[in-house]
């Protein structure tokens, strides 16, 4: 599930490739695009317009023309810039909103890929990950590149008009430019595959700071408690160091190609001085033209001083853009299949036929799992941590695929049930719930947008959240905090299990939902639990086995294997059986607690 670096490298230096992927959210704004270059044209051109007007101004200074002709190019010199600088602004404004709205586009489109990603994709890739490649690309891809496109454009028929003054100047000097730029330009294809490299590890220790970042946030309780302040110091120092040595190292490279640029066009310098000379000497320039091609000369050299930067910015929007299309190019496992089947409900029974399961290339976690539970049953699925019970309830709303055997609903595999109507028909609580920012409303109605003050008053009542909304000032419209800070354990797992009530699908799953809970807390859980369950298909995982005393099945996990199933007073009947060893452990841990308190 990890993403294929070699492909996309080779991606990143394949123009024609990242065209044609970037076209479709090129074409919706391709008038203004075009209208930006076109408009970058007598930008460009506009520099040759004012060297060109020294010539005549010096000539006529020096006697060479009639001197009222060098006052008329004088005014041309700012009205020239007066129109540039226009053009300039009008050119950059389109493409900061084009830029903007394709950088907009793109993000739309990677948040809904990322929305269909299954939880294997999360598990195998870390926050700081997809925070660099779902935000921080699509910036780069999509702005970054139409910047520099804009200024190499720009740059372009500055050159170009620059070098029609100096091929008009004099030919002859203009050759021995030209030559002089040809070297410089070759300097810059030593450091291309440097500045390459060194831009793609930069990428990934970006990566490595937002996840320490991100981590250090949502974890923090944990780097308090554990005192993992220098732990987590260090990490950030290490990826820091990293990135700044990587930095450094393309710093050095696109350093040198400054100065390199800078001598050489001082050097061609000094011999088209020389040059020059010996051609004012025999007349065959005069002392306007040498004024103009030198003006021409030192500002056609600015964008190659500058190139070595140019080129490391649109490299790194071009490995950004290779990422953003490998994103769209990855295929999650868990989708439809071409024929699925759509279902309202589920209406006789759960079956797991032989079922084998791996996360990880050749380790089994589930080996030949079977068992069936009918309509309305409740089955309690119970064992040592590890031992698989969490994979088994993963299964049935197709978090993950199986590798051997099928899971049936009513029959039909459910890797040929239309995943929407699949997950709309099973509610899961899981141990540690996860709620969105805002109101306690707000997450109670994702269970139920068009739930109705009735649906959600009763839920309120079976969730037995009544007396505490009735403390709140603010009541249900209470904010709640990123991922319910501001709430107690038992709190959100009622308002989890509210949100359940709305949804009301016929099959419940409960993975370990009262586990983290203090008995009080438990109590209250378990109440609303109850009521959750009723007229329910359930499967729960149990850790007190207390709890589950009553569930119709219960199936004992144990390495991935079921060794055990049956009613409580069934295995409570086995000598020496694991669910007994289980139970009778629990009971004498509880009656410790009992004579404790």
């Amino acid at each position: 599930m990890k993403l294929n670096e070699n492909l996309i490298a080779e991606h990143a230096t394949n123009y024609l490739y990242l065209y044609k992927r970037m076209f479709p959210f090129l074409k919706k704004y391709m008038f203004r695009i075009i209208l930006t270059f076109l408009i970058a044209i007598p930008v460009g051109a506009f520099d040759g317009v004012i060297t060109l007007a020294l010539k005549p101004y010096t000539d006529g200074i020096f006697g060479a023309k009639p001197i009222h002709h060098a006052f008329l190019y004088i005014l041309a010199i700012p009205l020239a810039a007066l129109v540039q600088g226009i053009l300039r602004y009008i050119s950059a404004y389109l493409n900061d909103w084009v830029g903007q709205h394709i950088t907009n586009d793109i993000k739309k489109s990677l948040f809904d890929r990322l929305l269909s990603f299954e939880p294997g994709f999360f598990d195998e890739n870390e926050s700081g990950f997809v925070i660099t490649r779902f935000l921080g690309d699509a910036d780069t891809a999509a702005a970054g590149l139409l910047g520099n496109i804009k200024s190499v454009v720009t740059d372009f028929f500055t050159s170009v008009a620059l070098i029609g003054v100096l091929l008009y100047d004099s030919w002859q000097l203009a050759i021995v430019a030209v030559i002089v730029m040809g070297a410089s330009m070759a300097v810059i294809g030593f450091a291309r595959k440097t500045i390459k490299h060194v831009s793609q590890e930069n990428i990934k220790v970006g990566s490595e700071v937002l996840s320490t970042y991100t981590e250090t946030f949502a974890g923090n309780k944990i780097v308090t408690s554990y005192n993992l302040q220098s732990f987590q110091a260090k990490r950030f120092d290490n990826a820091v160091t990293t990135g700044y040595e990587l930095k450094m190292k393309l710093v050095k490279v696109i350093g040198w190609l400054s100065p390199s640029s800078y001598f050489i066009s001082s050097f061609g310098l000094s011999l088209i001085l020389l040059f020059a000379t010996h051609l004012i000497a025999i007349k065959q320039m005069t002392g306007g033209s040498l004024l103009s091609f030198i003006a021409s000369l030192l500002i056609l050299y600015r964008p190659i001083k500058t190139m070595g930067n140019t080129f490391s910015d649109m490299q790194g929007a071009f490995y950004a853009m290779a990422r953003v299309f490998s994103l769209f190019d990855y295929e999650p496992s868990i989708k439809n299949s071409i024929n699925t089947e759509k279902i309202d409900t589920i209406n006789d029974s759960i079956c797991f036929e032989n079922v084998t399961f791996e996360y990880n290339e050749g380790v089994a976690v589930l080996k030949g799992i079977s068992f069936h539970t009918r309509k309305g049953e409740a089955l309690a699925l119970v064992g040592n941590s590890g031992g698989g019970k969490t994979t088994i309830a993963n299964l049935i709303p197709r978090f993950y695929d199986i590798k051997e055997g099928s899971i049936k609903i009513d029959g039909i595999d459910i890797r040929d049930i239309e995943l929407e109507s699949l997950r709309q028909n099973i509610s899961v609580v899981f141990q540690d719930n996860f709620l969105f920012t805002g109101t306690i409303k707000e997450n109670m109605l994702l269970g139920k947008f068009n739930a109705t003050e009735e649906e959600i008053n009763q839920a309120l009542e079976n969730a037995y959240l009544n007396e505490f909304i009735s403390t709140l000032p603010d009541g249900l419209n209470t904010e709640i905090g990123e991922r319910g800070v501001r709430l107690s354990g038992g709190q959100k797992q009622r308002i989890a299990i509210a949100r359940a009530m709305l949804k009301n699908a016929p099959v419940v799953i409960l993975d370990e939902a009262t586990s983290a809970l203090d008995n009080k807390s438990e109590e209250i859980v378990q109440k609303a639990l109850d009521k959750l369950m009723e007229n329910k298909t359930v499967i729960v995982i149990a850790h007190r086995l207390s709890t589950i005393k009553n569930a119709h099945k219960i199936a004992v996990v144990n390495e991935g294997h079921i060794v055990e199933m049956g009613t409580h007073d069934d295995l409570m009947q086995i000598d020496k059986g694991s669910y007994k060893a289980l139970y009778e452990m629990q009971f004498k841990h509880q009656k410790k607690e009992e004579v404790t308190v």
